[in-house]
């Protein structure tokens, strides 16, 4: 069913031409998990590794959730699939519903780590957290401040190891 693949810079441009029309970002902590939308990230090499950056705000349950577990996974929907899913993922809170309840999605076990990838989605990444950093509004750019952090709610950026990359088939 899926194709187990370590040539993570293959599903780079993948990953980033398709990202900012939304990925599940998945983060488990002992009996919780849950999934919120993203549309934002990066990818590279930062201490011979490859690593995803993900960035989430401190009023999120999801950051609760990875700053217990330092592990998360990115599952990417192929194009045109669950769109429906995804605006519902980035508009309500897993601390209130159980969006793979609410949405009919499907947490599968992870093959490197203990975070469920998402099972109807084509690509997937699972990464271990090496280094996060929370963002300093004295060094953000103020049209960036004016459109994205009016509220004074700022990331935290996650850099993520890349364990393993696979495509389901």
């Amino acid at each position: 069913m899926e194709n187990l693949n370590n040539n993570f810079e293959g599903y780079y441009d993948l990953l980033l031409k398709n990202i900012s029309r939304g990925a599940f970002l998945t983060v488990a902590n002992e009996d919780r998990i849950n999934t919120m939308t993203i549309g934002w990230g990066s990818l590279g090499h930062l201490w011979g590794k490859p690593i995803l950056m993900v960035m989430v705000r401190k009023s999120r349950f999801t950051y609760q959730l990875i700053e217990k577990s330092n592990e998360f996974t990115v599952s990417l929907p192929g194009e045109n699939q669950l769109k429906k899913e995804l605006s519902y993922c980035g508009r309500n809170s897993g601390r209130e519903v159980n969006k793979f309840e609410v949405c009919g999605l499907t947490p599968l076990e992870g093959k490197t780590i203990k975070t469920p990838i998402i099972g109807e989605a084509l690509l997937h990444f699972e990464c271990k957290v090496v280094y996060k950093q929370e963002m300093d509004s004295r060094e953000l750019n103020n049209k960036y401040m004016d459109r994205w952090y009016s509220d004074d709610d700022y990331h935290t950026m996650y850099y993520g190891e890349i364990l393993t990359a696979y495509m389901k088939k």
